[in-house]
């Protein structure tokens, strides 16, 4: 009887091992075919980049960019929805396996920057933007987002009999901010039901920085980007001769009073314990010359946080500092605050699952992680709603020092294509994972 339950511990030892290997020659097999697909649509991809990049359109305007995607998403088979906040592609694939819904997700416009990178690819078109001539540029990789969403579609779509699940690929216009006088973005894809339609259980999204070297991904668990906010401060006085201010109301003093309050409420007010802070006055202005105290004076800022009920004390306090301080000195303020993105969090879990796949798609040791970014993402909008992780891809040559290298938003900014394949696969993978392991 010994015997028999050595010889069985044996025999179960033996099935362990050869499973094991099976597994693991299964998932190298995996991973050899996925790479195949990427390398094969490298190139396409890089095509279509460099296409985008010269035919470059504001938000809420890329219809030649939306009518690319929407060819090549439906030449793939998917059920695609278009013109949704203006431009906005939507597109499904269906997979072979029952399983959820995985979002995918790249930004489309570009910004009113005139281009000064030496490239031969280099966008040329030109806009009146607000009044004034100027360029037209991917100068943040919203191109090579796009590009490399595609490539994933080409990939994913090659693999679905193997899927266990669908993938939404979602083509967002308007990241960097809607026209005057209309909605756009991330905001109005939900308000109009991308996520009441097709219900996607969790959401990734990518995008290029010079902040990291070409093929290196960063991430960061919980709070990741900034909330960005802007105000409106407008203090009201009485105009009266410079040379007797007292006969008046000094609207310039309550101001510079006001900024000096307003910047003590981050410093004294708020517990930056938790999460940190800022404020920021880009403009005042207010008189003619020298010799006349104006009536009023206009300020307008930022307003940067990684904490939501921080973000609402802020606001808070603004308007009661600037009222306040007004009011001491006779004057009046009217505030008004416009709330902008959201802070753009993390899921902790989701991020810890799939850190193993981001460290499969660049290599375990070009997987970074990264300080808080006080930049800002409407990415954080889908965020809100399903749990989410947005990453950062490196697009900067190895040899180029990153503390000297053009950033995003930059007329000098340059995206490395040797990075696109890294791209291509992480978003890939991070699908593909995800169905994976929340198999219903």
């Amino acid at each position: 009887m010994k015997r028999s339950l050595i010889s069985l511990a044996i025999g179960f030892a033996a099935l362990n091992t050869f499973n094991a290997n099976a597994n693991a020659n299964a998932n190298a097999n995996a991973n050899a075919n996925l790479d195949q697909q990427v390398k094969s649509v490298e190139q396409q991809v890089i095509k279509w980049r460099r296409d985008f990049h010269q035919n470059p359109e504001l938000g809420n305007r890329e219809t030649r960019t939306a009518g690319i995607v929407a060819k090549h998403l439906k030449a793939l088979g998917m059920q695609v929805q278009t013109d949704i906040a203006y431009t906005g592609v939507v597109g499904i694939l269906k997979g072979g396996k029952p399983g959820p819904t995985v979002m995918l997700r790249a930004d489309m416009d570009a910004l009113p920057v005139t281009e000064k990178a030496d490239v031969e690819f280099k966008s040329i078109k030109t806009t009146n933007y607000r009044g004034v001539d100027v360029g037209v540029m991917h100068a943040c990789g919203h191109d090579t987002h796009v590009a490399m969403l595609m490539g994933a579609a080409e990939v994913l779509a090659n693999m679905k009999d193997e899927l266990h699940g669908n993938v939404m690929f979602v083509f967002q216009p308007a990241e960097e901010g809607a026209p005057q006088g209309e909605e756009g973005g991330a905001e109005l894809m939900l308000k109009e039901g991308i996520f009441k339609k097709y219900k996607p259980d969790a959401a990734f999204g990518l995008h290029i920085t010079s902040g990291l070297h070409s093929g290196q991904i960063g991430y960061r668990s919980g709070p990741a980007m900034a909330s960005a906010d802007s105000f409106e401060i407008t203090v009201h006085g009485r105009q009266a001769h410079g040379s007797a201010p007292w006969t008046g109301v000094d609207p310039i003093a309550a101001a510079a009073q006001i900024v000096t309050g307003v910047n003590h409420i981050v410093s004294r007010q708020i517990n930056i314990t938790k999460e940190p802070a800022i404020i920021s006055f880009g403009k005042i202005a207010g008189g003619v010359r020298n010799n006349i105290i104006p009536e009023e004076v206009e300020m307008v800022g930022t307003i940067r946080n990684f904490d939501m009920d921080n973000r609402a004390q802020i606001f808070e306090k603004i308007k009661t500092t600037a009222t306040h301080i007004a009011k001491s000195s006779g004057a009046t303020a009217d505030v008004h605050i416009h709330e902008g993105y959201p802070v753009t969090v993390n899921n902790p879990e989701l991020t810890a699952k799939m850190l193993p796949t981001l460290e499969r798609a660049a290599g375990e040791n070009n997987v970074i992680e990264m300080d808080k970014i006080t930049g800002a993402e409407d990415f954080s909008f889908y965020a809100l709603e399903i749990p989410s992780v947005f990453v950062f891809l490196g697009g900067t040559p190895a040899e180029q020092d990153l503390a000297t290298v053009a950033s995003n938003h930059s007329p000098y900014f340059y995206a490395d294509e040797s990075s696109f394949k890294v791209g291509t696969k992480a978003l890939s993978l991070l699908a593909i994972d995800y169905l994976n392991t929340h198999k219903k």
